[in-house]
């Protein structure tokens, strides 16, 4: 059987912080780095504060837009006050891929010990989009895309990957 042809996804990034501006902002340029790498297209990059609402505005605005097939949000997963990632997104899935946040604290563990523990990072599916809330260090960035979502938003990962499920995500 012949090797499937990649298929360049749009990926946007979204950056959660109080304190990081373009110039200062490392997870978000390793990620947009990793996504143009790999061959697909970086719709868009942002940074927002640590805001529930400008988070979730932000990203629904994407998910709206027929365009953007997948989100990957760094930032604001951890335990402060000011975490509010994973309440600002899990509100929007219609399904919530709790393996993506279980494999990855796995991995983390393997890197970082039992501070893994203090990672809330998720993933789901809103609108017909794969989003991914990261945590905003840059190695837990590299962690996530280099042994999670590069191979699941890539269609010649076998047995399966979360491209070749894109046509029926908006199934009724």
């Amino acid at each position: 059987m012949a090797e499937k042809e990649f298929i360049p996804l749009n990926i946007a990034v979204l950056v959660v912080s109080d304190t990081r501006t373009e110039k200062t902002d490392k997870s978000g340029k390793l990620l947009e780095a990793r996504v143009t790498e790999a061959g697909h297209n970086l719709y868009e990059k942002s940074i927002v504060i640590d805001d529930i609402h400008q988070i979730r505005s932000s990203v629904a605005l994407w998910c709206a837009n027929e365009d953007v097939n997948a989100i990957l949000t760094t930032g604001g997963t951890g335990v402060t006050g000011r975490d509010g990632t994973p309440e600002a997104i899990s509100t929007l899935f219609e399904k919530e891929i709790e393996g993506f946040g279980e494999m990855f604290r796995m991995l983390s563990y393997e890197e970082i010990g039992t501070s893994a523990l203090q990672s809330r990072a998720i993933a789901g599916v809103a609108n017909g989009t794969y989003i991914f809330c990261l945590p905003g260090s840059s190695g837990a960035c590299g962690t996530a895309w280099d042994k999670i979502i590069s191979e699941q938003l890539d269609i010649r990962t076998t047995p399966c990957n979360l491209v070749e499920l894109m046509p029926r995500l908006k199934e009724k």
